[in-house]
C-alpha cells in the first residue's frame, strides 16, 4: 500500500482521499486501531425463533466486501457526493483506487451495484464516530500539535435536506394512492383481487382530478366576483378529489382484508400497505378539514413526506430561503478545520443542544475548553451552564444588552472570538459541497449514517490535504537541492 504513487499535483478530490487512506493504512498504530473498530462492521440478522439480533457468520451467504473496502468506498462516495452508479464505475475502472482496494493491474475483480448498496449500509454512526476521533488525533500529530494542549472550537448548525418534493396535502394524497395502487397490482399477480383490472385508468383518472385542482389554484384574477366563483370551483374540485380517493381507499381496504383473511398472508408482508392506508386516510381527513370546513391544520399533525416521514419543515428566517425541508445538523469544529463532533437534531433547536454538544466533545477530547456560538444558541441556562464547563465562552445574547452584557460583548477577546466564529460557515459549506447538501439515503437511520459518514469523509480529506502539502514541500526541497 505504501508503494502506491498518488499524484500530489492534482487538484481533484480523489487524490486527497487516497493520500489520507494511505496514511491510515501505513501508520501502524492508527491502522491497528482503525481495523479493530472496522471488525464490528458485519451484517446482522434476527435469530431464528426469537427477537435477538445476532451477527451473520462470515462463511455463509453471498460474497460481501472487506471492511477496508467498505471504508474506502464509503468515504469516497461522500467526498464526491456521488451516487452508487458513479461509485461502481470508479471502483471497477479507476486504477489508483483499485490499487488502494488491494487489486493488482491484472485482477479482474468487479463490484456489482447491489453489493455496494448492501455493504455500505453496514456502517453505524457509532463506528464512524470512533474512527473519526482516531483520524483527528492523527491529523493533530501530522500538524505537530500537542494533543494535551487546549482545544478551541466553534459550534453551529445547518439544515441537511431530505430527498423530497415540496409537500402539499393534495400531492401527498396522490403519493399515497400511487403507492397503494402499485402494491395492489403487485399482489394481484399471485392472488385473485377483484376491481384492479382497470388500475391504470383509475390512477390516471385520479391524477387528472389532481391536475385540475392545480390548474384552478393558478388563477390570479383580482375581481372579487371571479375570486369567489373560483374559490367555489376549487372547493368542489377538492370534494370530488377526496370522494374519489375514499372510493379507492375502500377498494384497497377490501383487498387488504382479503389478503389477510382468505389468503392468510402474514401482516408483516402487508406492512407498507397498512402504512400507506393510514397516510391516505389522514390526508383525506386533512383536505376535508382545511378546504371544505375552513379549519387550520395544527403544525404537529402535518406530515411533509410519506417516504421520508422524519422530514421537518424548518424556517430559520434566512434571506431568500423561506423554508427548508430536512433535519438540522449541529457540528463542532476546531480551529484547524476538523469536525470534532456532530449531532442530528431531530425535532430540536440550537438552544437545546449547546451544553450537550460541549459535553460530548469533551468526552472525546478532554482538553476542549473554549467554544463560540451564534445568537441562536442563546438562553439563560446556556449562558450559565456553559461557563461551568468551559474556560472561554463566546455566546452573544439576543435583544437589547444590559450594561454588564455590553462590557462582556464589547471586550476585545470576545470580539476577536466572534470574528473567528464565522469560519465555521466555511466548514458547513465544505460539508455541503462534499455530499451534505442533500441526504441520498432513506429513513432516519440512513440519515444518521449518511451524516456520520460525511463528517468522517471530511476529516479524512483534511488529513489528505495535510499529507499533500507535506509531499509538495518535500518535492520542492528536493528540486531546490538538485538545482
Amino acid at each position: 500500500m505504501a508503494s502506491i504513487v498518488i499524484d500530489v499535483s492534482s487538484r481533484d478530490d480523489i487524490p486527497l482521499i487516497l493520500l489520507a487512506l494511505q496514511h491510515i493504512y501505513t501508520s501502524k498504530l492508527l491502522k491497528e486501531t482503525a481495523f479493530k473498530i472496522l471488525q464490528e462492521v458485519i451484517p446482522r440478522k434476527n435469530k431464528t425463533g426469537s427477537d435477538e439480533i445476532v451477527a451473520v457468520a462470515s462463511n455463509r451467504g453471498r460474497p460481501g466486501m472487506e471492511q477496508w473496502t467498505i471504508l474506502v468506498l464509503g468515504t469516497l462516495r461522500l467526498a464526491l457526493g456521488a451516487d452508487f452508479d458513479r461509485l461502481q464505475e470508479l471502483a471497477n475502472e479507476h486504477r489508483t483506487l483499485r490499487m488502494m482496494l488491494g487489486h493488482g493491474i491484472f485482477d479482474d475483480k468487479n463490484y456489482r451495484l447491489q453489493t455496494l448498496r448492501d455493504n455500505l449500509k453496514l456502517f453505524t454512526p457509532d463506528i464512524m464516530d470512533r474512527i473519526n476521533t482516531e483520524v483527528i488525533c492523527s491529523g493533530y500529530q501530522l500538524l505537530n500539535l500537542d494533543v494535551s494542549a487546549s482545544i478551541k472550537g466553534r459550534c453551529d448548525s445547518f439544515v441537511l435536506k431530505t430527498d423530497v418534493h415540496f409537500p402539499t396535502d393534495i400531492n401527498l394524497l396522490y403519493d399515497a394512492m400511487s403507492a397503494l395502487f402499485r402494491q395492489c397490482v403487485h399482489w394481484r399477480q399471485d392472488y385473485h383481487l377483484p376491481d384492479w383490472r382497470q388500475h391504470k385508468h383509475n390512477l390516471a383518472q385520479f391524477k387528472q382530478q389532481y391536475r385540475r385542482i392545480q390548474r384552478l389554484r393558478h388563477s390570479t384574477s383580482k375581481d372579487e366576483k371571479k375570486k369567489l366563483a373560483q374559490a367555489d370551483l376549487i372547493c368542489k374540485a377538492h370534494q370530488i378529489y377526496i370522494d374519489l380517493a375514499q372510493k379507492y381507499l375502500n377498494l384497497i381496504t377490501q383487498s387488504y382484508e382479503l389478503l389477510i383473511g382468505k389468503y392468510q398472508l402474514p401482516k408483516v408482508l402487508l406492512l407498507d400497505m397498512q402504512t400507506f392506508l393510514q397516510h391516505g386516510d389522514r390526508q383525506v381527513d386533512q383536505i376535508r378539514r382545511r378546504v371544505i370546513e375552513g379549519e387550520t391544520i395544527p403544525h404537529d399533525e402535518k406530515v411533509f413526506s410519506l417516504f421520508q416521514p422524519h422530514t421537518e419543515w424548518i424556517s430559520k428566517g434566512k434571506a431568500g430561503v423561506p423554508v427548508e425541508l430536512g433535519i438540522r445538523v449541529c457540528i463542532m469544529e476546531d480551529y484547524h478545520g476538523f469536525i470534532l463532533h456532530h449531532k442530528v437534531m431531530q425535532k430540536e433547536t440550537d438552544d437545546k443542544v449547546a451544553i450537550e454538544m460541549v459535553k460530548l466533545t469533551q468526552a472525546k477530547f478532554s482538553e476542549f475548553n473554549a467554544c463560540s456560538f451564534d445568537k441562536g444558541f442563546h438562553s439563560k441556562s446556556n449562558q450559565s451552564g456553559l461557563k461551568e464547563i468551559l474556560d472561554e465562552v463566546t455566546l452573544p445574547k439576543k435583544g437589547k444588552l444590559s450594561i454588564k452584557d455590553q462590557q462582556r460583548e464589547y471586550a476585545e477577546e470576545f470580539k476577536q472570538a466572534k470574528k473567528k466564529h464565522s469560519a465555521v460557515e466555511s466548514a458547513i459549506n465544505a460539508l455541503q459541497v462534499h455530499g451534505l447538501s442533500k441526504c441520498r439515503d432513506h429513513g432516519i437511520e440512513g440519515f444518521e449514517r449518511y451524516t456520520a459518514l460525511a463528517i468522517l469523509s471530511r476529516n479524512i480529506q483534511k488529513v489528505g490535504a495535510i499529507k499533500r502539502d507535506m509531499e509538495r514541500q518535500r518535492l520542492a526541497e528536493e528540486k531546490k537541492q538538485a538545482a
